[in-house]
């Protein structure tokens, strides 16, 4: 039965409960000029009972924890406004794709990937609402045009900073338009390389341990990005897969994080067990929307639920925005939309 049939339910027999009390009341009232206190009292209290229902209860999110039990967060219905000294990561429902929006303690942004190219206005849109002015580092993981299609849009509507990418070769129009609209800009395009410390906020560092080596998948090449600030840590992993994780695995890197974004969409292709084992995360984000190919697979699923991971899905429940003030982390669901040119 679903969350919200069930609420409906429960409301429906604590106002019936009230009426029919109530109801008793009045015929007391009318027949003896006085209702009893035993009866008020009662009345009261089922009134109690549904304002702390429906006051104090926590959000359904949609999604479940390793044991299946639901979420708790809090739905917004306008953009978080971050604390001085917090640090804010959106991942943005971007449908079958991947974008995440870094806000640093200090307010450095970074965003790492845009979505396809069919998300290119939505893409602005939300950096536009979250009150952006500037991208101080921009990431694309790697070329394929789920996680690059919409950088181009951000290059032409936002101030840029740095500007990195892995050293991957592709002839798409996709990865040329991104190319020349940097190029348009005078942005020159970094290399995304493993140990590389990315001059970002000041109050966070943020690494990037991936690609080791060169791989002939581009998959493979995807960077991947470890963000700390103060005991909270997240791994950002585009769609990296077995190969690459095994290489970070014997590196001995540090890929402690409290959050994982799950590679690939939740494909089987990665979070290998090695890997999962040594990120050790509460949490797993998937990024993923409609597609052909079984995103999240049922196996990926099946191993987060068997650790206890709690899972958070874009698909499930729209935007989802990380709170950290350096020592705890607090969830945020964003249920914006942007469809056909529309904001809802």
């Amino acid at each position: 039965m679903g969350a919200d049939l069930v609420t409906a339910l429960i409301g429906a027999v604590i106002a019936g409960a009230a009426g029919l009390l109530l109801g008793k009341l009045n015929a007391f009232k009318k027949k003896k000029g006085r209702s009893p206190l035993w009866l008020g009292a009662l009345l009261f209290a089922v009134v109690l009972i549904g304002l702390l229902y429906f006051e104090e209860r926590p959000d359904e999110t949609g999604q479940t924890d390793g044991g299946g039990k639901p979420v708790a967060g809090t739905t917004i219905s306008a953009p978080y406004v971050r604390a001085e000294g917090e640090m804010l990561v959106h991942y943005i429902n971007v449908g079958q794709g991947a974008s995440q929006l870094l806000v640093g303690p200090t307010g450095k942004t970074m965003l790492i990937d845009a979505g396809n190219n069919d998300k290119e206005e939505m893409i602005v849109a939300y950096l536009q609402r979250a009150g952006i002015k500037k991208i101080d580092i921009l990431v694309g993981t790697h070329p394929d045009a789920d996680h690059i299609g919409g950088l181009d849009a951000v290059i032409d509507h936002f101030d840029i900073g740095q500007f990195y990418m892995p050293k991957v070769q592709s002839n798409t129009k996709t990865y040329e338009d991104v190319l020349l609209a940097a190029k348009k800009k005078g942005i020159k395009v970094d290399s995304a390389k493993a140990d590389v410390n990315l001059k970002w906020d000041s109050g966070a560092t943020a690494r990037i341990v991936a690609p080791i080596g060169d791989y002939s998948d581009t998959n493979e090449m995807s960077a991947v990005i470890r963000v700390a600030y103060g005991e909270t840590s997240f791994l950002l992993t585009g769609d990296a897969e077995s190969k690459s994780e095994t290489d970070l695995v014997a590196s001995g890197t540090n890929l402690k994080a409290d959050v994982l974004l799950i590679g690939h969409h939740g494909s089987n292709s990665s979070t290998s067990d090695p890997f999962l084992e040594r990120v050790g995360p509460k949490y797993a984000v998937i990024q993923s929307g409609k597609n052909n190919y079984g995103h999240p697979t049922p196996e990926i699923l099946a191993k987060l639920a068997g650790k206890n991971i709690t899972v958070l899905r874009n698909d499930t429940s729209g935007n989802i925005v990380f709170v950290s003030n350096g020592k705890s982390l607090d969830i945020k669901l964003d249920p914006w939309e942007y469809i056909k040119g529309k904001a809802k």
